[in-house]
């Protein structure tokens, strides 16, 4: 017997190490939830350099949430529609879901769509005074938002259900715009005016990929629960005076006459800081709530076409889902001091009812955001969320130029990943190093120096490449 046994123990050992991987698989679980965060009329709108009026709501803001839970740890992604998502109100969210959800600060996501027609935030900045975002209304709603946020993922955490995951990708490269063009004259123009006779050519890509990541139910019929979209353009559209969740929205309403309003539809946006929807080449106006709708259908039928062709995840060994995140040292532009004193009165006195008086306002903001630093570097961070060995979200703090989105795909090991702006923070432009010497808006209200943009580059790969040698 003592012989037998010596004689069946290794194969006893390599069945063992064959088994266990599949004993350690789990069902992955997943919850959704959506909070109003529509603001009251006495806070105007944000996105630009002087106050708007807010007469009510065309369609309601939401803080939409997910949270992923693999047995062994979760996280939670929240996306807002919201022009920003200033860093004090993240790790204000974050402490108190932490309390309420037990799920760790550093494994939750936050994030904004960057609408346009949303309300005004206070984002200890210079601009604050300017439109609207020190007033104490708006101070009021900014610390509200943090409970919202909260609301949200603790309700999703609570919804928490076994589900199937699926992922698929589609190209829409006609939808977005790359809004920086090359001129006759050699020099680059910033949103250039339509059917512009010095228009030459683009100055950079667009990013076409569409990102579908896809859950439902393990009912038998399935029901859906999530579907989380990925695409990089500006939402820049609706226009007017009302609150709206601009395309986003309408891709929301688009995908639930589909899938049923039980669904939670989630939009975030990719890397589009020199990215809009306008096409120069057509005389037709292009700002209104019926053209936030074309594009949230035409987005949506990229969405419907990526449907039949997803790709259902299998179920993860427990500990698939990892979580890590880099503090990056970004450099400031310099300035001098003749240019701070001009930066003042500019602030002051410049009004942007002319080309001339706003880019002496974009100027004026970035400087003196700049100098309240004292020279210390911007400090923001790079968060990974990574699921499996194909899927993997990434943070971006500010507006970032779509090529530095794309070199993070390129080289990416998670061939499904999702650049996520306007996330964990925002600290305004950040353009790769060749639109430097290009300059106009974007490059001008930088509040980071040239070569930033590839900083964040080389931290989101250094983490991607590691979590990825850590999965199963």
């Amino acid at each position: 017997m003592p012989n037998l046994s010596r004689r069946w123990w290794p194969s006893l050992l390599l069945l063992g190490f064959l088994v266990s991987p599949f004993a350690a698989r789990t069902e992955l679980r997943l919850g959704v939830a959506a909070v109003n965060i529509n603001a009251p009329p006495g806070i105007g709108l944000a996105g630009y350099y002087h106050p708007r009026g807010n007469e009510g709501v065309l369609d309601d803001l939401q803080a939409k949430a997910f949270v992923i839970d693999d047995g062994a740890q979760r996280a939670a992604i929240v996306v807002c529609d919201l022009i920003s998502m200033p860093r004090w109100i993240v790790e204000a969210s974050r402490r108190r879901i932490q309390e309420r959800a037990d799920i760790a600060e550093d494994h939750i996501l936050i994030a904004a769509t960057h609408t346009h027609t949303a309300p005004v935030l206070y984002r200890e900045w210079s601009r604050d005074d300017a439109d609207g975002g020190s007033t104490e209304a708006a101070q009021t709603y900014s610390r509200q938002l943090s409970e919202r946020i909260a609301e949200a993922v603790v309700t999703a955490n609570q919804r928490r259900q076994t589900v199937q995951l699926s992922v698929a990708k589609e190209a829409e490269p006609q939808l977005a715009k790359n809004r920086r063009w090359w001129l006759r004259d050699g020099s680059v123009g910033w949103n250039p005016g339509k059917n512009n006779p010095e228009l030459v050519r683009p100055a950079g890509p667009v990013d076409p990929e569409v990102g579908v990541f896809y859950a439902e139910s393990r009912e038998s019929p399935a029901r859906p629960v999530l579907t989380f979209v990925n695409y990089a353009m500006h939402p820049d559209t609706t226009g007017g005076t009302r609150l709206s969740a601009d395309y986003p929205g309408a891709l929301s309403r688009m995908l639930a006459l589909y899938k049923g309003a039980e669904m939670l539809t989630v939009f975030a946006n990719g890397t589009c800081g020199n990215l809009n929807h306008l096409d120069f080449r057509w005389a037709a106006p292009q700002s209104s709530p019926q053209e936030a709708h074309r594009l949230g259908v035409i987005l949506a039928a990229a969405v419907f076409k990526a449907y039949p062709k997803q790709h259902p995840l299998p179920d993860f060994p427990s500990g698939s889902l990892k979580v890590s995140k880099e503090i990056v040292r970004l450099p400031l532009p310099s300035f001098t001091e003749a240019e701070l004193a001009q930066a003042r009165t500019d602030a002051r006195t410049a009004t942007d009812s002319t080309r001339d008086g706003f880019m002496r306002l974009v100027r004026a903001h970035r400087i003196l955001d700049v100098a309240a630093r004292e020279g210390k570097p911007q400090e923001v961070e790079v968060q990974i969320i990574a699921l499996g060995r194909e899927t993997a979200w990434v943070s971006w703090p500010g507006e970032i130029f779509v090529e530095l989105g794309l070199s993070v795909k390129a080289a990416s090991p998670f061939p499904h990943t999702y650049n996520i702006e306007l996330a964990n923070g925002t600290i305004g432009y950040i353009p790769n190093k060749s639109a430097w010497p290009e300059g106009n808006y974007e490059v001008e209200s930088a509040r980071v120096a040239e070569g930033s943009g590839e900083l964040l580059v080389t931290s989101a790969l250094r983490q991607l490449s590691t979590l990825f040698g850590k999965q199963e």
